[in-house]
């Protein structure tokens, strides 16, 4: 069986020609299937960066919350329900918000506003420059060292700057998880002072970060917050609600998944068609081994093995430029979403394999047709 598998490795690798437009066939339907699903998974993961940066276990909200951008205030009286609850160790409000902020050199910038619990400050991020106990002073603002960060004109420890109308002062620079998705700066100040520097409806708190005493508290506060009105949902449920939200109520799961057919279609229409004309090429070469003594088996282990061998190479080939190309961009543009998951890799593969498959089983259907009688009669 060596011997066969390396008589169909030189068939293969012969026409160069043929074996490049199969490889370039394959690796560009994969870089593509990669690309699309690979932005998907950036822009899922960031629409669920502040649930992930903050880091709470467990996350009280109205009913009606679709995502964590998706901010409806809740009233005082709920924190107080939540944190007599049994099983709740400690409930802690969290105020989310936007604003806009004057910089010194006069221009605007929208920006994000997370309100810690001033007791607690539950949810900080971690600073890089600067004194958390500063946030606590007049004034005080920490700002987020992400891709948006030189929204803000790089600012430093002391900068100051002005929030409706009220003068603000980075105390510090800190960095997170995850960057946000929409390409807007976050502060972070205590929850009293969002309070008085920001516009405000009747209800303040957006969540309510809740710490259960035990894991398996969980269910009993989600039931007992459903029976006051309101959603208890884990960190990683919330994740996954804001995941199928962008999934299935908005145009961007659709189109990714147009793009990613789209390129599986183009690699299978590219590479079957490629891989049917290498067989026809060589099916005198194919009828002279089965004339030799040839069984059918073997000649059908050179077809697998020449589809799988280009598909393979073609996936490696494809994987690499994607995350060459993904690097690249990433360097020049820090807000660029893409990530290369494993989810992303696996689907690109059994794609890959049903593309082997199918060319395959082109292939074999052409070869077991042949009878030495009429290669050598021709």
């Amino acid at each position: 069986m060596f011997g066969i598998l390396k008589i169909a490795y030189k068939l293969l690798v012969n026409d160069r020609a043929k074996f490049a437009a199969l490889l370039v066939g394959i690796t560009f339907a994969v870089f593509l299937m990669i690309e699309m699903t690979s932005l998907f998974a950036g822009i899922l993961s960031r629409s669920s960066a502040t649930v992930t940066n903050i880091g709470a276990d467990i996350w009280v909200m109205d009913p009606a919350v679709q995502t964590v951008a998706n901010n409806i205030p809740m009233p005082d009286t709920v924190l107080d329900q939540v944190r007599s609850l049994p099983g709740v160790r400690f409930a802690v409000p969290l105020y989310s918000g936007g604003a806009q902020v004057k910089l010194r050199d006069g221009t605007f910038q929208a920006v994000n506003v997370m309100g810690l619990d001033d007791t607690s400050l539950f949810g900080r991020p971690e600073l890089k420059q600067g004194k958390i106990e500063d946030i606590f002073a007049e004034n005080g603002f920490i700002v987020i060292r992400d891709a948006e960060f030189s929204k803000l004109n790089n600012p430093r420890v002391g900068t100051e700057f002005e929030i409706n109308d009220h003068r603000g002062v980075v105390t510090g620079i800190a960095e997170v998880a995850s960057s946000g998705l929409f390409g807007i700066p976050t502060l972070y100040t205590t929850f009293s002072r969002a309070l008085q520097y920001l516009p405000n409806t009747r209800f303040t708190v957006t969540y309510i970060l809740v710490e259960p005493k035990e894991p398996g508290d969980v269910l009993a506060i989600q039931t007992a917050v459903q029976r006051i009105g309101y959603v208890a949902l884990t960190k990683d449920q919330f994740i996954a609600k804001i995941a199928n939200f962008y999934k299935y109520q908005t145009g961007i799961g659709t189109n990714i998944l147009i793009m990613t057919v789209i390129s599986f279609i183009v690699g299978l229409s590219i590479s079957g068609q490629t891989f049917y004309t290498f067989i026809l090429e060589n099916l005198e070469k194919f009828g002279a081994l089965k004339a030799i003594g040839a069984k059918s088996h073997e000649l059908i282990a050179m077809i697998l093995f020449q589809a799988s061998f280009t598909a393979l190479t073609g996936y490696g080939l494809g994987v690499g430029l994607c995350a060459v190309l993904i690097t690249l961009a990433k360097l020049r543009l820090p807000d660029y979403a893409a990530l290369i998951t494993v989810g992303n890799l696996t689907l690109a593969f059994l794609m890959v394999v049903v593309i082997a498959g199918i060319s395959s089983y082109i292939g074999v259907r052409k070869v077991l047709r042949i009878e030495p009688f009429d290669i050598f009669r021709g």
